[in-house]
C-alpha cells in the first residue's frame, strides 16, 4: 500500500486541488511538503494506513464569519474574517491574524498548514493555526482601526483561549492591533488569560518578541554558513520589505558583520551601495512604525541611494545572501535564476512562503543553502511559545535569558533540519526536505498516538 512513486505523489497533489478549488496557495503549500514526506513515508506502513498526510492537509476546522464595523464617517462596512485551525496535536493552536487586501481562504489554510509544521520544529507544544481578514488598515485612522479591531473579536472570541487557540500578530496586525482585540476579548469574557501573544509590556507581553522573526531568521542563515565553515562578515545582503521582520533581519545582518543593500515596499525597493547602518535601520523603523510613511522616502533623506518603483522587486541586486521578508511567493523562478546568476550562497526565508515552489526548486538544484519558512522564520512564533509559558506561570524573563533561548530554539532547528536533510554521498544539506520530515514525524506520530480522532 506504500505511495512513494511520481504517479502517487502527482495523484496525492492533484486529490488536493479537487478538494480545494480556487486554492492555489494551499495546493502549493501541501505539493512542496508531500514532494519530500513521499519518499520519507514509502516504507512506513503506519504513516499510509491511518492516512496521516491526508488528515494533516484537511483543517481541523475552517471558520468564516461577517465582520461589521462603522467608519469615521458613519458608513457601515462589510469585511470577512477567518480563523483556520489545522492541527493541535502536539498543542493548542498557535499562529499569527493577518489584515491585508489579499487575504483568502486559499492563503489562510497555506499559513496554517505551514504553521503546523514550523511550531513542531520549535520544540515547544503548539499546534498550527492561522487567521485574518481582507481588512486593509492602511489609510485607516486609529478609530476605524480601533472599532474593526473589537468587533473581530466579538465573533473570534468564541473560537479561541489560552488552552485553545493562541493567535498573535502578522501583516497588518502589530501591537496597536493586538492591543485592541486583547482589551475586546477581556471585556467580553470578564478574563485575563494569554489568549494572545505579541502584547504590549505593560500587560503580559514578552521582551524581544518584536525582534524575534528577524532575528531568528539570520540565527538561522548564520548556522547554515557555520555548518560550511563561513559567517556573514564582509558579505552583502538583499532583504525584501520594511516592517518588523525585515528591519530586524537587517539590525542583525548588521550586528554580525554583514552588509545590507535593499529593502522594500509594495511600491518598489531602495538599493544603498553605502549599506543600510543601524542608524539607517533606525529611521526606517520610524517612518514605518510611528510615521507609516513609505520606503520611497528614503532616498530623499541617504543621499546616494536608489528608488526602484513601480512595484520593482531587489532580486536582481547582486549579493551574497538573500533574505525575502516581505510575504508569499515574492521569489519567482526567474528572479531565483538572476540570484543564483549573480553568486548568492545562501537564502533565509524570513517571510512564509516567499519563494515560488519553482523557484524554490531553483535553489535546491543549484544547492544553494536554502532554508525555508517553516525553519528560518520560526523564530517568532517561538518567543511566542515564551510568551504563553510566562502568562500560564505569571512571570516575566528577563532579555539575556529570552534571547538565550531564541538562539537555542533556531539551532535546534537547524539541528533537526540537518538530521533528516542530508543524502548519502554528499555533504550538501537539503533544508527544505530537512525541515519537512522532522516537522512531519513529530505531528505525526502524536496522531499515531491518538488513534483515528
Amino acid at each position: 500500500m506504500a505511495v512513494s512513486d511520481h504517479v502517487d505523489l502527482a495523484g496525492f497533489v492533484e486529490g488536493v486541488k479537487k478538494r480545494n478549488p480556487g486554492q492555489p496557495e494551499f495546493a502549493q503549500a501541501v505539493q512542496e511538503v508531500a514532494e519530500d514526506i513521499f519518499d520519507f513515508i514509502a516504507d512506513k506502513e503506519q504513516y499510509h494506513k491511518y492516512q496521516i498526510l491526508r488528515r494533516i492537509a484537511e483543517p481541523d476546522r475552517v471558520i468564516s464569519f461577517r465582520v461589521c464595523w462603522e467608519d469615521d464617517k458613519g458608513n457601515i462596512r462589510v469585511q470577512r474574517g477567518w480563523r483556520v485551525q489545522n492541527n493541535n496535536s502536539i498543542g493548542p493552536y498557535k499562529g499569527g491574524i493577518r489584515f491585508h487586501p489579499s487575504v483568502t481562504e486559499s492563503v489562510l489554510k497555506f499559513l496554517a498548514f505551514e504553521q503546523t509544521f514550523k511550531n513542531a520544529l520549535t520544540g515547544l507544544p503548539m499546534g498550527g493555526g492561522k487567521g485574518g481578514s481582507n481588512f486593509n488598515p492602511k489609510g485607516k485612522s486609529p478609530n476605524e482601526v480601533m472599532r474593526f479591531c473589537q468587533s473581530f473579536m466579538n465573533e473570534l472570541y468564541r473560537h479561541i483561549g489560552a488552552d485553545v487557540d493562541v493567535p498573535a500578530g502578522d501583516i497588518g496586525v502589530g501591537g496597536r492591533e493586538i492591543g485592541y482585540m486583547f482589551g475586546q476579548y477581556k471585556r467580553l469574557t470578564n478574563e485575563f488569560t494569554g489568549v494572545l501573544t505579541g502584547k504590549g509590556l505593560e500587560y503580559g507581553g514578552s521582551l524581544i518578541r518584536t525582534e524575534a522573526t528577524g532575528y531568528g531568521a539570520v540565527y538561522f542563515l548564520h548556522e547554515m554558513l557555520k555548518h560550511k565553515g563561513k559567517d556573514l562578515v564582509g558579505l552583502n545582503a538583499v532583504v525584501s520589505g520594511s516592517g518588523n521582520v525585515a528591519t530586524h533581519a537587517a539590525e542583525k545582518i548588521n550586528q554580525l558583520g554583514g552588509k545590507v543593500l535593499t529593502l522594500s515596499d509594495s511600491e518598489g525597493y531602495i538599493y544603498d551601495p553605502e549599506g543600510i547602518t543601524q542608524e539607517k535601520v533606525n529611521w526606517v523603523k520610524e517612518l514605518k512604525n510611528v510615521r507609516r510613511g513609505r520606503i520611497s522616502e528614503y532616498v530623499k533623506e541617504f543621499k546616494g541611494a536608489e528608488f526602484h518603483g513601480n512595484g520593482a522587486r531587489p532580486w536582481g541586486v547582486p549579493c551574497d545572501v538573500a533574505v525575502p521578508c516581505a510575504t508569499q511567493n515574492e521569489l519567482n523562478e526567474e528572479e531565483a535564476k538572476t540570484l543564483v546568476k549573480n553568486g548568492v550562497i545562501a537564502v533565509a526565508e524570513g517571510a512564509n512562503m516567499p519563494t515560488t515552489l519553482e523557484g524554490t526548486h531553483v535553489f535546491k538544484k543549484a544547492k544553494v543553502l536554502f532554508a525555508p519558512g517553516k525553519a528560518a522564520n520560526a523564530g517568532g512564533v517561538a518567543v511566542s511559545g515564551l510568551e504563553m509559558s510566562q502568562n500560564s506561570a505569571r512571570i516575566s524573563w528577563k532579555e539575556e535569558e529570552l534571547q538565550r533561548l531564541l538562539l537555542d530554539i533556531m539551532q535546534g532547528i537547524h539541528g533537526r533540519c540537518l538530521e533528516y536533510g542530508g543524502s548519502a554521498g554528499t555533504d550538501h544539506i537539503d533544508y527544505v526536505k530537512g525541515a519537512n520530515i522532522a516537522g512531519f514525524k513529530k505531528v505525526a506520530d502524536a496522531m499515531l498516538a491518538y488513534g483515528v480522532v
